[in-house]
């Protein structure tokens, strides 16, 4: 079976190498250029293409003449798409014979849209998954193929929930591979009234807003940590990015204010405080000791 695949990122990777696994023969790959301005912490889509010798192309939209064409003469019977960032045009969808079909981070029809893995954390879930489902006009609505369940813990970071979604689309790639090889495609339809839809996130996006609780702004946090680019707030004209805290709902504080408790530096919020573990300022990571040592001296100050 012939398969054309749209694939960047750790998933367009994993993508590819469980299609090759299962007997696809993938004549064409659509990746990206990697970005000067992208933290690139995933591997590469076309580092693989080229240890695998598959024929890859990265043009800044799929969806001209050119690239339709291209799709066309090259006659898949089925098209993927692992991670692939940019919408593709009904007029490719409809090239192959079997469908198209994406791998969405997330429970479909929760979450659709960009930045699903951010969004969950953010949003406090205790569970995620991944989609394999039939790519429609309308983004993450298609039919759903197949599903699997990814547990979200506590201390959850995106790294570590990317790590369980990696392990649980091997598996379902696995398990369903083998079946769209014969050609039967189970299909489900989506109700999208019992789902939710987000955008992209933006650098500003990781405001700390302190009224809000220690739980939502501890969540904030840790769905922006590492490789992205961190919650922040200001103390005067510094700003401060903070990597990682705790957070202790048994205290209150003002929220923003910063104080000392026992042996630890507290800063207040609408419900419950936070205790920084890892914060940035000026270019400079502090951790533990170096924090309280830094921020002690501002006691009675506020975050904003």
């Amino acid at each position: 079976m012939r398969a054309v695949v749209f694939a960047y990122h750790n998933m367009g990777v994993l993508g590819i190498e469980k299609l090759l696994e299962h007997g696809f023969e993938i004549p064409l790959v659509f990746t990206y250029t990697d970005s000067a301005q992208e933290n690139i912490w995933f591997a590469s889509v076309a580092d693989l293409c080229r240890e695998r010798g598959i024929r890859y192309v990265t043009p800044e939209s799929p969806n001209t003449e050119e690239w339709i064409a291209l799709i066309r003469d090259t006659a898949p019977d089925i098209i993927f798409s692992f991670y692939y960032r940019s919408m593709i045009t009904s007029e490719i969808l409809d090239i192959p014979q079997l469908g198209a079909y994406n791998l969405h981070g997330s429970l479909l029809p929760a979450y659709r849209g960009r930045c699903p893995v951010n969004w969950v954390i953010i949003k406090g879930e205790d569970h995620t998954g991944v989609t394999l489902h039939e790519m429609v006009d309308k983004p993450d609505a298609g039919d759903i193929v197949s599903q699997a369940r990814v547990p979200i813990a506590y201390e959850d970071t995106p790294m570590a929930v990317f790590g369980k979604m990696e392990s649980a689309a091997a598996d379902m790639l696995d398990a369903i591979l083998p079946v769209i090889r014969k050609g039967k495609i189970p299909k489900k339809p989506q109700d999208l009234s019992r789902g939710s839809y987000f955008g992209g996130r933006k650098p500003e996006d990781g405001r700390i807003f302190w009224d809000r609780s220690s739980r939502e702004i501890y969540n904030l946090i840790r769905g922006v940590t590492h490789p992205y680019p961190g919650a922040f707030g200001y103390l005067g004209d510094r700003k401060i990015i903070f990597w990682k805290v705790m957070e202790d709902t048994t205290e209150g504080l003002a929220p923003g204010r910063i104080s000392v408790s026992g042996n630890r530096i507290i800063i207040g919020t609408g419900k419950g405080v936070l205790i920084p573990q890892e914060i940035e300022m000026g270019g400079s990571v502090f951790k533990g000791e170096e924090i309280k040592g830094l921020l002690e001296p501002c006691q009675g100050e506020s975050m904003t």
